[in-house]
C-alpha cells in the first residue's frame, strides 16, 4: 500500500469520525475499510502468509490511521499487536490460531487482549487479577471483570488476563469468542476522547474455555509481556496520537491560510507570529517523528537498546503531540474550542496519548534509576 493509499483512507475515515465521536458509536464502516485494504492483518508474519509489517511499517499505518480517526486506530492497533506478538513470539495454539487467520481473511476479525480490572487498575504495577479461571470437564469455568476494553461490543476474540483457582495460581490468557455465553458488555465506555473506540466493560460469567485455548500460563509474572511486544505498544499506540497533532495541525494552517481579520486586510498566515508558531509545531513534530521511526527500526533491526528506549519514545512523542494541539487551540482561541470544528476533537482525543501503559511517571522513574544505576558503576574505582 502507498503513501496516497493512506492519504485516502486517512480522508475516509476523516469523513465519519466526528459523527462517531459525538454519539459514541462503534465505527464499524471504519473497520470494514481497513478489512478491504488489509490493514487488519498487515502485521501477519510472513510463515503464516502474511504480509510480515515490522514495526516501523506499522508506525507508518497508525499515524495516518489516527489522522483520521484515532479511535479506529486504536480498535486497530490491538489485533495488529496480537498478530505482531504470535509473529515474535508463538503462544497461540496453533489450531486456534489458524482459525484466526482464516476468520480473517473471510471478514474483519478485531482481538484485545483485555488486563485492566475494578479494583486492580493496570497491571504493570503489580498484582494479580480477580478474575478466575476454575478446572471442569473439557476446560475451565471463567468469571471475572474487565474494564477499559477497547471494543469491546465489536472483538471477535477476547484474550482475558486471568488467575487459576489453583493451589499454586498461574496466570495468563484465555481466548474466549465474543458473544459467548456468560459474555456480558456493559456499555460504561463515556469519556473525554476515543469517544467512539467503545472501551467498555467486559464482565464474564462461568465462561466456558476449552482445554487448548490458553496462551502462556505459568507462576504469576505481572503483565508478562517481551520487550520487542512492549516496545510495539509504546511506538505504535504514540503514533496514532501523532497522527491526531497531524490533523490539528493541517486544520491550523486552513485556518490561518482562510482567516482574513478586517482589521489586517490579509490572511493571518502572512504574520511572523504565526508563521513562527506554526514552525515550532512543525519542528516538534518532526522531531518526534524521527525519534519514533529510528526506534522502530532500530527495534525491527533487533537491537535491543532501541526496545528499552521505547518507553522514552513514547513519552517524548506523545509530550510532542499534545504540546502541538494545544499550542494550535491557543493560536486560533475561541473558534478552536467550537464543538463544530475539528480541533475540539482533536484536543480531547490527544490528552488520551497520557493513559496508556506506562505512564510518564513510570517512565521517568526507570529511567532515572537506569542513569543513576550506571553512573555509579562508572565512578566505582
Amino acid at each position: 500500500m502507498t503513501t496516497a493509499d493512506l492519504s485516502a483512507i486517512t480522508a475516509e475515515l476523516a469523513g465519519r469520525a466526528a459523527e462517531h465521536d459525538r454519539d459514541a458509536s462503534f465505527p464499524h464502516e471504519g473497520i470494514a475499510l481497513l478489512h478491504q485494504h488489509g490493514l487488519l492483518t498487515a502485521t501477519v508474519a510472513a510463515r503464516y502468509g502474511g504480509a510480515g509489517a515490522g514495526l516501523g511499517r506499522t508506525v507508518e499505518i497508525l499515524t495516518a490511521l489516527g489522522a483520521g480517526d484515532p479511535a479506529v486506530a486504536l480498535v486497530a492497533a490491538m489485533t495488529l499487536f496480537t498478530h505482531a506478538g504470535q509473529a515474535l513470539a508463538p503462544t497461540w495454539p496453533a489450531p486456534r490460531y489458524r482459525q484466526l487467520l482464516a476468520e480473517s481473511a473471510a471478514a474483519p476479525t478485531l482481538v484485545n487482549a483485555l488486563r485492566v480490572e475494578p479494583e486492580l487498575g493496570t497491571p504493570a504495577r503489580g498484582g494479580l487479577p480477580a478474575t478466575v479461571a476454575r478446572r471442569v470437564v473439557g476446560g475451565w469455568s471463567l468469571s471475572g471483570h474487565k474494564i477499559f476494553s477497547t471494543g469491546a461490543e465489536a472483538l471477535a476474540w477476547m484474550l482475558v488476563w486471568a488467575r487459576t483457582d489453583e493451589d499454586e495460581p498461574r496466570t495468563g490468557f484465555f481466548l474466549v469468542r465474543g458473544g459467548s455465553p456468560g459474555v456480558r458488555i456493559e456499555r460504561t465506555w463515556d469519556h473525554l476522547g476515543l469517544r467512539a473506540s467503545r472501551s467498555d466493560d467486559v464482565v464474564l460469567t462461568d465462561v466456558h474455555v476449552p482445554i487448548d485455548a490458553t496462551l502462556e500460563l505459568s507462576a504469576p509474572v505481572s503483565d508478562a509481556r517481551g520487550a520487542d511486544l512492549f516496545a510495539w505498544n509504546c511506538l505504535g499506540l504514540t503514533a496514532l496520537y501523532l497522527g491526531v497533532a497531524h490533523a490539528a495541525r493541517d486544520f491550523l494552517v486552513r485556518f490561518l491560510l482562510e482567516r482574513v481579520p478586517t482589521s489586517l486586510g490579509r490572511p493571518l498566515a502572512t504574520l511572523p507570529r504565526f508563521q513562527a508558531a506554526v514552525g515550532e509545531i512543525e519542528a516538534r513534530l518532526s522531531a518526534a517523528e524521527v525519534l519514533l521511526k529510528a526506534l522502530a527500526a532500530g527495534v525491527d533491526a533487533g537491537d535491543p537498546e532501541s526496545a528499552r528506549r521505547a518507553p522514552i519514545g513514547k513519552l517524548l512523542g506523545a509530550r510532542a503531540a499534545i504540546e502541538s494541539v494545544q499550542e494550535a487551540v491557543a493560536l486560533i482561541g475561541n473558534n478552536a474550542l467550537n464543538r463544530r470544528n475539528p480541533l475540539e476533537r482533536h484536543l480531547r482525543d490527544v490528552l488520551c496519548a497520557r493513559i496508556h501503559t506506562p505512564q510518564d511517571d513510570t517512565i521517568l522513574t526507570a529511567t532515572g534509576k537506569a542513569a543513576l544505576s550506571r553512573s555509579g558503576k562508572e565512578s566505582t574505582p
